[in-house]
């Protein structure tokens, strides 16, 4: 007749065996280093996300947006490396230029600080700006005016860039919106693009230059609010044509869009996400250029 008595000590033998377990803390930050050096390894060579903190890539990218940044389209250089961790250096491994129209990743020339603009001039090219009008290689770059476009009014895009109140409007379905003038500009590959540019300021003139075989001009979409190759770098501008190895991705796509709303209350992480701008391409449609005058 059974006691019972060997279960309760092959109870007490498994207890024991449990408290006599040591957690290896070695193995432990031996992983947690691994999976680090992983997520370091995958923003640095792959891709990262990307937050738009202002709004000088108007209308196209909005404060609020999130991004993909592809490392990989030009190469790597000390700048793909994530969080600024490389020192700054001449080296490229597989180089590429960018494309005409591509928005890229230009890193500051005196301050580990990522802007984000669109290219607008290649290796060789003469650039100029008069009126604010892009003149590439002595032939003005084509603006066509478009429909007024409305974007969102909330409090991640204010429509403060602006004059008060000058383009705040109400859409069809009673909605406040930010309604700004458009202008669509075509590069000679046939990107094509829309840009905000509604008023005069000293950066709608830039006298002719030649971009150095290894730099690319970059701009703004939003041509009157945007610290770009136009501007010094006292005005916090990038001083000139970026680099190539200062240049640190190309950015692909809209993952989410937040307006600003967001808080600690789980619910405002659904009803603070804007509609319709998940999964927007940021490469520049192609369209094929036809001979006639620019506008």
């Amino acid at each position: 007749m059974s006691t019972g008595t060997p279960a309760v000590n092959d109870i007490t033998d498994k207890q024991t065996e449990k408290t006599d377990e040591k957690v290896d803390w070695i193995a432990e930050i031996r992983g947690l280093a691994v999976m680090l050096l992983a997520v370091l390894a995958f923003h640095s060579f792959v891709a990262k996300p990307f937050y738009i903190p202002s709004e000088s890539m108007m209308p196209n990218l909005l404060i609020g947006d999130r991004l993909v940044v592809s490392k990989y389209p030009y190469g790597w250089n000390w700048s793909s490396i994530s969080f600024h961790l490389a020192p700054r250096g001449d080296w490229r491994l597989w180089p590429a230029t960018p494309e005409y129209g591509d928005i890229v990743i230009p890193v500051h020339p005196t301050r580990d600080e990522d802007y984000i603009k669109r290219v607008v001039a290649l290796p060789g090219d003469r650039i100029a700006v008069r009126g604010g009008q892009i003149i590439l290689n002595g032939v003005p770059i084509p603006q066509r005016v478009e429909p007024a476009l409305d974007l969102p009014l909330d409090e991640n895009s204010t429509c403060n860039g602006f004059l008060p109140d000058e383009f705040r409007a109400t859409d069809k379905d009673g909605h406040r919106v930010c309604r700004v003038p458009v202008l669509r500009e075509t590069m000679p590959n046939g990107a094509t693009y829309l840009v905000i540019d509604h008023e005069s300021q000293g950066l709608d003139d830039f006298p002719e230059i030649t971009v150095p075989d290894d730099a690319v001009f970059v701009m703004g979409d939003n041509r009157d609010h945007s610290a770009d190759s136009r501007a010094e770098i006292a005005a916090k501008g990038l001083g000139g044509p970026v680099p190539l190895v200062n240049i640190g991705g190309r950015a692909e796509f809209i993952t989410f869009s937040l307006d600003g709303t967001t808080s600690l209350n789980p619910i405002s992480w659904f009803t603070s996400l804007r509609s319709n701008r998940a999964g927007t391409t940021l490469r520049p449609a192609l369209v094929e250029r036809s001979a006639g005058p620019a506008s």
